[in-house]
């Protein structure tokens, strides 16, 4: 596991089985039970909180990492990895982040 990867998790109900980006710093992923993730969703509204998602980005669905949901989850809820985002659309995600948390001045 490690930051930039796309898994399918387990979420609870009712969200349920959900692609999620994985957003913990990489040392986090050997000493913690939970991680930091942001779901994926088809629900596309072109905000700034919003990455785009498509199969040249290795998921099988269009999709945005919609970084208002930032969960806390258990590395336990985490079944298969989907695929590893490029360092460039990990940037974009970043910035999405600094937005949705206020700390992008």
């Amino acid at each position: 596991m490690k930051r930039g990867e796309i898994w399918w998790a387990n979420l609870p109900e009712p969200i349920g089985r959900r692609p999620v980006l994985l957003i913990s710093r990489n040392e986090a992923y050997a000493l913690r039970a939970n991680v930091l993730v942001v779901p994926l969703t088809k629900v596309i509204r072109g905000y700034a909180v919003e990455t785009l998602v498509t199969k040249q980005d290795g998921v099988p669905i269009k999709s945005v990492i919609n970084t208002d949901t930032i969960l806390t989850i258990s590395k336990k809820l985490l079944a298969e990895r989907v695929t590893t985002l490029s360092t460039s659309k990990l940037r974009l995600v970043e910035r999405a982040v600094l937005f949705s948390l206020g700390l992008d001045d």
